[in-house]
C-alpha cells in the first residue's frame, strides 16, 4: 500500500481492541492509518504505518527494547545474552525483509 506522498505504508500490527490500537497509532511517527475489519462477530483493528525501526521499538515489536538494553552493556555480555542477542537478530533479519529494513551494523 502506498500513501498520496508516495511512501510505502505497511501493515504493522493487528489488534482486537480499539483503545490499544489507538494507543498504538498515537505512538507512530509519519503516515498512519488505523482501519477496522469485521469477522463474524468479532472486530479487529489492522494499524498502518511507515516501517522503520523507530516506529516498531515505539510499538514494543521484536524485542527491540530487549537489543537496546543488550547493546548498553555489550561489554559485559554472558552466555545466556549471546543467546538472546542471536534470537532477537534472527527475528529482525526476517522483519527486515518484511519491511525492507536494513539492520544497523551496530546492533549485529
Amino acid at each position: 500500500m502506498w500513501h498520496s506522498t508516495g511512501a510505502p505504508v505497511k501493515l504493522l500490527n493487528v489488534y482486537e481492541d480499539r483503545e490499544e490500537a489507538e494507543d498504538a497509532a498515537e505512538k507512530l511517527l509519519g503516515i498512519k492509518r488505523l482501519a477496522s475489519e469485521r469477522d463474524s462477530t468479532t472486530v479487529i483493528y489492522n494499524l498502518f504505518g511507515l516501517p522503520t525501526w523507530g516506529n516498531l521499538h515505539r510499538l514494543g515489536m521484536y524485542d527491540l527494547t530487549e537489543l537496546e538494553k543488550l547493546l548498553a552493556r555489550r561489554a559485559s555480555w554472558e552466555v545466556e545474552d549471546f543467546v538472546k542477542h542471536k534470537e532477537i537478530i534472527d527475528a529482525l533479519r526476517r522483519a527486515s525483509k518484511n519491511y525492507d529494513l536494513e539492520i544497523p551494523n551496530h546492533w549485529q
